[in-house]
């Protein structure tokens, strides 16, 4: 048996009947890494021996009769942008370079509570920014279904170690579709929860209003189990929301469609989307309405602008929130050598330390919040992004979720996009509008486009606090499409 081919949801009964025991599944997954990894380059960082020691606890604790969680001993993978206490946290950056945090953020420390065996750090775009993760400063990640090919970005490390099966399970991060647009072009689930349903404490934040922890696998259950793992209130953070999490687990279980509304977002479809990704996304339409779903079109006019507005309020907030990284506190620090001065070693610093995407979206927003052009952009696009939460609050009043295809094009060839920054933004049309208006969405596998193999993703989109729905959703059409292919899609990704 490859324990590494099992999923979450498996190797967590075949724990719980003792058929395994913890440190073998961490172990077989450790050794995955060994043979797969230097070709993919999922990981910056690896815990191997933090990794089996909590195994070999959880072994002892399962031996003596103890209640443990039901995903304890499952291995996962957590993003670089995420605290974890004593090792390195780099957010894909040198300005982080060597950087241990002293504490954990709220999701690492869920996920060490319900005895989740954490393998290692996924590469990342620094400071999340990108759609590609070739903006790292550690080396780009490459896509298991062609390794000539991006993973997605910005997390695209987390979609390619599950999608690679080095882990079963891994953290990522959303601020404009950094989740779903890596779990779009690698065949794997992933799920943006509604803004404050899930901790950022700890999360090295790019944009704050617009970040979001969510849960990364290779099926609809297994996604739901690790958003019901790490949701919930945390009055550490102040955008956390005090109210129940939505039953996920039981919506993916049920996975019945019958009578639901589902909208297809007219401004998210058409010209600009590559042949065999709108074939996919109309044949899971197909799908959903011979398993009972109602389908309809809605328009949000707004959605036109949401590109635009987006990229003036990320860089604006990143441009306050990166401020601090000043070679003062911690990681890199340049020029320090007694003849400069304060301010000449920040400025050193950062040069060495930023790369060209965060320098740009740096100036970019540092401009959009100057003086005198304050109301022109960042305010403008403020209200842009009202206008887009009223379309949302009106096409949630006719159906009950929204759908599209996650992204334009399937995954693009390594380098092809690097030197043109607005075809690089526009992989994430699809995927902004969520972000913006603060609501929960997933992506999921619709099949191989016929041009390339390569996989489609399909999102799914639902109001706030509604996030069982997207699992309702999801695990119908999942279910319908396993029925079609014979099994999950991930299971035709290339052996490496």
């Amino acid at each position: 048996m490859d324990l590494t081919r099992l999923s979450a949801y498996e190797l967590a009964d075949a724990l719980d009947k003792r058929e395994v025991s913890a440190v073998e599944v961490t172990q077989a997954h450790l050794d995955r890494m060994t043979a797969v990894d230097p070709k993919v380059h999922a990981f910056l960082h690896r815990t191997d021996a933090a990794a089996l020691a909590q195994a070999t606890s959880v072994d002892e604790r399962r031996a003596s009769g103890a209640a443990l969680s039901r995903l304890a001993g499952v291995p996962i993978a957590v993003k670089d942008n995420l605290a974890m206490r004593g090792e390195p946290t780099t957010c894909g950056s040198r300005i982080l370079e060597g950087w241990r945090p002293p504490y954990d953020a709220t999701v690492v420390a869920r996920l060490r509570a319900r005895d989740l065996v954490i393998v290692g750090k996924t590469n990342m775009d620094e400071f999340a920014m990108g759609s590609s993760t070739e903006h790292s400063a550690y080396g780009q990640t490459r896509n298991p279904w062609d390794l000539d090919r991006i993973p997605g970005g910005s997390g695209g490390g987390s979609a390619a170690a599950v999608a690679s099966f080095q882990a079963p399970l891994a953290i990522g991060s959303d601020t404009g579709g950094s989740i779903r647009q890596p779990a779009a072009v690698t065949g794997t689930v992933g799920v943006k929860p509604t803004y404050g349903g899930v901790s950022r404490y700890g999360l090295v934040a790019l944009a704050s209003s617009l970040d979001q922890v969510g849960p990364v696998a290779r099926s609809v259950l297994d996604t739901a189990l690790l958003h019901e793992a790490i949701a919930g209130h945390d009055p550490r953070d102040s955008t956390s929301i005090n109210a129940p999490v939505p039953d996920v687990v039981g919506a993916a279980t049920r996975a019945d469609v019958r009578g639901l509304r589902i909208g297809i977002v007219t401004q998210l479809s058409g010209d600009g989307y590559q042949a065999g990704v709108s074939q996919r996304f109309a044949e899971a339409l197909e799908h959903l309405q011979h398993l009972g779903a109602e389908i309809v079109e809605v328009s949000c006019p707004s959605f036109e602008y949401a590109l635009g507005a987006y990229y003036l309020i990320l860089p604006s907030e990143a441009s306050s929130n990166l401020a601090r990284f000043d070679g003062m506190r911690f990681g890199l620090r340049a020029g320090d050598n007694g003849d400069n001065s304060v301010e000449q070693v920040m400025s050193l610093t950062r040069e060495a330390g930023f790369g060209a995407e965060v320098k740009r979206r740096i100036i970019l927003g540092t401009y959009a919040l100057s003086s005198g052009y304050y109301d022109a952009y960042y305010g403008q696009a403020q209200k842009v992004r009202t206008l887009i939460v009223r379309d949302f609050a009106a096409a949630f009043e006719q159906v009950d979720v929204l759908v599209s295809p996650t992204a334009p094009t399937t995954a693009f060839r390594l380098g092809e996009k690097l030197d043109d920054p607005i075809a690089m933004y526009l992989n994430d049309v699809a995927t902004i509008p969520v972000n913006l208006a603060g609501i929960g969405s997933m992506s999921l596998p619709a099949g191989l486009a016929p041009e390339d193999g390569l996989p489609v993703g399909f999102q799914i989109m639902a109001p706030p606090m509604a996030d069982d729905r997207l699992y309702l959703v999801g695990a119908a059409l999942e279910a319908a499409l396993r029925d079609q292919w014979g099994h999950l899609l991930i299971e035709e990704a290339p052996a490496l």
